[in-house]
């Protein structure tokens, strides 16, 4: 076993005991959330209608669907990729391959369904078991982070995270040991990162979608609003999933029960939230400011994709004609960093465009509640967080560098306000 790394590296998100919280709360707000979006009142502060008993959450049959939908989507990862991709370097110097397949991936998984709805599969009747399918979600990233935590402790010092390896089982079962969890070629992390739940998440607005025109005849304008942004954020992570490879999830966090739980079951059963409102709260919506909320989704849509391809192309190749007129600040590392462009407006742009990205798809939800507003309040705080994390790393690895640029660069996430 490979000795800790507490000593060396502070604890993140409260130590063990804010782990331990962390592992309780999470699953608590997936319910109450699923179980609030569906009553009369919808009060995102307010009291569940009612808590479900065993009998509601536990199915057998629901526990077998989501395997078999995890099987599904391994097979898919496995089929031959358009392209292999290699990741950072890592302490031993090597670096690992991955198959860039997501999207292909998504349009498989889109032939198969319509296939299934075609022959019968009541699709639309998903929404009535979304409760004990989100149980099902969560045994299994339970389940899985314990795996992951024994396979860990058998690693190679060279295989852990930087921060998941502090003799503490609670919290480094939270934040997970091992870096890279694989099996063969098979790399659990990037797996969970971007297929079983985004595409989940976007199967499941489906559902809602077709239950919605069932009920009432038609969908809604505000449903097919919110429907269409989500599927086009998912199917540009797809497209672009190469670029998952240098963000901190993959480099930095090990895989433990916070990504595991947040890939699997976090991420389908909550960021569906704004679908799940409609379906059971319907909203009127007209034309003009149906106009204004996709103006507002396109200016996020831009500013997001815009950053976040400087980024990666800069990364690929500084001499690209595409970002080789950028000025760029030198580090001690021998790269370079970016202080004009879209990274010269504010340090993260990208997270500037995800946040208004976000609150387009809650827009369509009216103004009357707070509830589908929740994952843009969640959001907010998750970059905020996460931004203060990029921070702490930059500085350690970059120094003077990130001071300079943090000088000419003063706001981080909005300009002029934060």
């Amino acid at each position: 076993m490979a000795s800790p790394q507490g000593s060396r590296a502070p604890l993140e998100f409260g130590g063990p005991l804010g782990a331990a919280a962390l592992m309780l709360l999470l699953p608590a707000t997936m319910f109450h959330l699923l179980l609030v979006a569906r009553s009369g009142p919808a009060r995102l502060l307010g009291p569940p209608p009612y808590l479900p008993g065993p009998e509601v959450l536990w199915s057998p049959r629901l526990l077998l669907l989501w395997l078999t939908w995890l099987g599904l989507q391994a097979a898919l990862y496995l089929l031959p990729a358009r392209k292999v991709a290699e990741g950072l370097e890592l302490k031993d110097k090597s670096r690992l391959r991955y198959p860039i397949n997501g999207f292909q991936a998504l349009v498989l998984t889109a032939l198969l369904v319509g296939l299934a709805v075609s022959a019968g599969l009541p699709l639309g009747a998903l929404p009535e078991v979304l409760l004990p399918l989100a149980f099902a979600a969560t045994l299994t990233a339970f389940i899985f982070s314990l795996l992951l935590y024994l396979k860990a402790l058998v690693a190679p010092a060279s295989a852990l995270a930087p921060g998941g390896n502090s003799g503490n089982p609670i919290y480094d079962f939270f934040l997970g040991r091992e870096l890279n969890p694989r099996i063969c070629s098979f790399d659990f992390k990037y797996f969970c990162e971007l297929r079983p739940g985004l595409i989940g998440w976007v199967l499941i607005n489906l559902a809602l979608l077709m239950q919605e025109a069932e009920l009432r005849g038609s969908p809604s304008l505000a449903m097919w609003l919110v429907n269409g942004f989500q599927l086009l954020y998912v199917g540009d992570a797809l497209w672009h999933e190469e670029a998952v490879l240098t963000t901190m999830d993959i480099t930095h966090d090990g895989f433990g029960f916070m990504l595991a739980f947040g890939d699997l079951a976090w991420v389908p059963f909550t960021y569906s939230l704004q679908a799940q409102f409609l379906l059971h709260h319907p909203q009127p919506l007209g034309l003009p400011m149906a106009s204004v909320i996709c103006l507002i989704k396109a200016v996020g849509y831009y500013i997001f994709r815009g950053a976040n391809s400087q980024k990666n192309t800069f990364r690929k190749n500084p001499s690209d004609p595409r970002v080789a007129g950028l000025e760029t600040i030198p580090t001690a590392t021998g790269r370079q960093l970016l202080v004009s462009g879209w990274w010269g407006l504010v340090r993260h742009p990208n997270y500037l465009g995800d946040l208004i990205m976000a609150l387009a798809w809650s827009l369509p939800c009216g103004v009357s509640h707070l509830l589908p507003y929740f994952y843009l309040l969640y959001f907010t705080a998750l970059l905020v967080h996460r931004e203060a994390r990029d921070e702490q790393q930059c500085l350690q690895k970059y120094g003077r560098a990130w001071h300079e640029y943090c000088r000419r660069v003063p706001y981080r996430i909005l300009p002029y306000v934060y």
